[in-house]
């Protein structure tokens, strides 16, 4: 019998992984690859919100646990992940000016933000009142994560890449019983894929879809991350993401005309040189109404988990709840009220 079944393997399933190695627990993967949120994130960790010059939630401690958890995963890996890179945030006004250096005072944002106004030198950007840097930020390569971690346990056999038939899946009070498997738990770690979860469709994930754009724009030489009313992120090559849009109705990975269209218009705002589209993806981020993660224990049937709704922030939430996910189940620690699903159990019994 093994100790866990892991659903999904995004930054969620990956993490939670991570923690089940290192405690010597077994463990299967189950994943067709079917959510895409993970494949075509950004990949930015950044502990400011740009829009509002607010620290995010938990982020200094998040940040504190997923750096050296993305070091670790580089060595194990043997392959970059990790690229630090400032994010210089571009003012519309002297008043975002002025926002910036009250936000700079603040405790916690202090570290992070910047007091010095970089000038802009770069001919091919619009931005005469200039940029705040944020430090300490950077990218992770996620398609290069997923890639390399699905092909890890591929080589040790500890993935089984298939669709998962719930028709299949049998819960007993000790263990579950999946086709040929048994295992003291199952944790669900699929996206916006919780949706079609008969045990946990009663918890609020909406899900939002992102669109990203891939550009080559040679003449454009930018080594930074520029926020504006979107960000470009710099890949090499001449290379660079551009994104992203956040879509509450549609929920399909299929990248749409519209908002190719949005991004164009933002990214000119601000963008001065020739470019041409390289690549247009889309997928759904797996965001809960009060922003918060889904993590804990069903209900009623107590060998059953979730580890989900990390929205947009995945890359720096992931290894802190996944943490707190594993301790919570083996050492019987509490779970933060703000991410345990139980806020949510009268849903479940209205249903």
């Amino acid at each position: 019998m093994l100790d866990y079944v892991i659903v999904g393997l995004g930054l969620a399933g990956i993490s939670f992984c991570e923690i089940l190695e290192k405690e010597g627990k077994s463990f299967k993967v189950i994943s067709d690859d079917s959510q895409q949120a993970s494949l075509v994130a950004g990949g930015l960790y950044n502990p400011v919100i740009l829009k509002r010059f607010t620290m995010a939630w938990n982020a200094k401690e998040q940040m504190d646990l997923a750096l050296p958890f993305y070091a670790g995963l580089e060595q194990k890996l043997d392959v970059k992940l990790d690229y630090t890179i400032p994010v210089l945030r571009r003012f519309a006004s002297i008043e975002e000016q002025n926002g910036w250096f009250e936000a700079a005072d603040r405790p916690g944002l202090d570290s992070f933000l910047s007091t010095t106004i970089i000038e802009n030198t770069n001919p091919s950007i619009d931005a005469p009142f200039g940029f705040g840097e944020v430090r300490h930020t950077g990218r992770i390569d996620t398609k290069t994560l997923l890639t390399s971690y699905s092909e890890y346990l591929g080589q040790h056999g500890l993935l089984d890449k298939e669709s998962f038939d719930f028709s299949c899946l049998e819960t007993f009070k000790e263990h579950v019983s999946y086709k040929t498997t048994t295992a003291k738990q199952i944790v669900f770690a699929c996206g916006y894929g919780l949706k079609n979860n008969p045990f946990f469709n009663y918890l609020p994930l909406n899900g939002t879809k992102g669109e990203l754009l891939t550009i080559k724009a040679p003449e454009y030489k930018e080594k930074n991350v520029i926020k504006s009313s979107v960000f470009t992120i710099p890949l090499g090559g001449d290379m660079y993401s551009v994104g992203a849009t956040y879509k509450w109705k549609d929920k399909t990975n299929e990248p749409t005309e519209d908002s190719k269209n949005e991004l164009l218009e933002k990214l000119k705002t601000f963008l001065n040189c020739d470019f041409e589209i390289v690549k247009h993806v889309a997928g759904i981020r797996p965001t809960v109404v009060d922003r918060r993660p889904l993590v804990g224990q069903h209900p009623t049937h107590k060998n059953l988990y979730v580890l989900n709704g990390f929205g947009s922030r995945g890359v720096l939430i992931a290894p802190d709840v996944s943490r707190q996910l594993f301790n919570t189940i083996e050492k019987g620690t509490v779970l933060d009220p703000e991410i345990n699903i139980q806020r949510f159990t009268k849903k479940y019994y209205s249903n």
